[in-house]
């Protein structure tokens, strides 16, 4: 328990001490995404109001629990990842974002029953690996694409430009130790 909490107040101070440099390196990566990303911006725009929505439909709704469901948007195609309590949690979720205006699909990677801190942890060190070994592959452009981790099971969401960097994305996910399974919701441009 000690350790636990030793290790809790130093993650803590670091992320304290880190904060501006953090803020510096998040505005240059969100200029850097904007730059880079496949999608107009316009799109781009829309696909952001569009999980804004949908999270804030979320925060309000009684059943939804919004802080583990991760929603990403691409192009009006909405994907949830996350682990939910109970089936109701997950229809609710799914049925809230279908009624979310520009919704034109939902993709459901919700998983149902609770997630240990060592699964929280396990996913969050898998996610980095593979996020690390995307940044790696110069031919990919690895802040298109969104990698979450539930269980092992890995998600990638995002746009590639062609075939072969769908591929090259899925095997780094794949090959990747700890990786029990991936889901492609990759978009080709």
């Amino acid at each position: 328990m000690k350790q636990a909490l030793a290790f809790v107040l130093v993650a803590c101070a670091l992320a304290i001490c880190g904060c501006g440099p953090t803020l510096v390196a998040t505005g240059a990566t969100a200029g850097y995404r904007v730059g880079t990303d496949e999608r107009p911006v316009v799109m781009m725009f829309s696909d952001t109001s569009i999980t804004a929505e949908v999270k804030t439909t979320f925060i309000a709704d009684p059943i939804v629990k919004a802080r583990k469901i991760d929603v990403d948007t691409v192009r009006g195609v909405v994907t949830l990842t996350g682990v939910v309590e109970t089936e109701a949690e997950a229809d609710r979720a799914i049925q809230l974002t279908r009624n979310t205006e520009g919704v034109k699909e939902v993709i459901n990677n919700l998983q149902i029953g609770s997630r240990t801190f060592g699964e929280y942890l396990d996913d969050s060190w898998l996610s980095t690996k593979i996020s690390m070994k995307l940044l790696d592959a110069s031919e990919i452009k690895s802040l298109n694409i969104d990698v979450d981790v539930r269980r092992g099971v890995v998600i990638l969401t995002g746009i590639v430009p062609n075939e072969a960097q769908r591929e090259k994305v899925i095997d780094i996910a794949r090959t990747t130790e700890g990786t029990v399974r991936v889901i492609d919701n990759l978009t080709i441009k």
